[in-house]
């Protein structure tokens, strides 16, 4: 962690919260796509598409099939994880980790594995034991997984475009929480 760098406070939204933080999500959202990450949108992201975005991962919570963390400083929220519990009916004991979002402004503090901490802890609560995630081959998420204990399982080239349009290949890792 950087040493002048605040500490960020992780807190789990509930659905009412996750409603009431959707401006400032579209916002981390919006900064992370326009920064370059290949997180599922295309720059340039209109607002009115992150606030749609965030509003369905809101309603999900509330309807408890996603838990949503966010990491908070003094400026307000600064990052965002969610474990999306609901799964088929034969993977009970699964979650994915999803959207694992980091301001530009508050990259290389530590966030992001405070984070991955929390969001682990929190499926273990909700009684899941084996996370899955995928991220773009070769960014500086796939080294913090794989620094966190989580294993590689391969890579599929090509999988998405980044914010730009250029193809990207997309790793997946898994762990097994046990």
């Amino acid at each position: 962690m950087h040493p002048a760098a605040p500490a960020s406070a992780i807190r789990q939204l509930d659905g009412a919260a996750a409603t009431a933080a959707v401006p400032a999500l579209a916002a981390v959202l919006i900064d992370c796509v326009h920064g370059g990450a290949s997180v599922s949108f295309m720059a340039p992201l209109p607002e009115a598409k992150a606030l749609a975005f965030w509003t369905g991962v809101a309603a999900g919570v509330g309807r408890g099939e996603r838990i949503l963390l966010v990491a908070e400083e003094a400026s307000g929220i600064v990052g965002t994880v969610q474990v999306v519990l609901d799964q088929p009916d034969n993977q009970p004991h699964r979650a994915d980790i999803a959207k694992m979002l980091v301001h530009r402004r508050a990259r290389r503090q530590g966030v992001a594995e405070r984070l991955l901490t929390a969001a682990e802890a929190a499926a273990r609560a909700a009684g899941k034991t084996v996370l899955v995630l995928d991220t773009v081959t070769g960014g500086d998420a796939e080294r913090l997984y794989a620094r966190c204990g989580w294993q590689r399982v391969g890579e599929i080239p090509n999988y998405a475009l980044m914010p730009d349009g250029a193809p990207c290949s997309t790793t997946y890792f898994h762990k097994q929480l046990g």
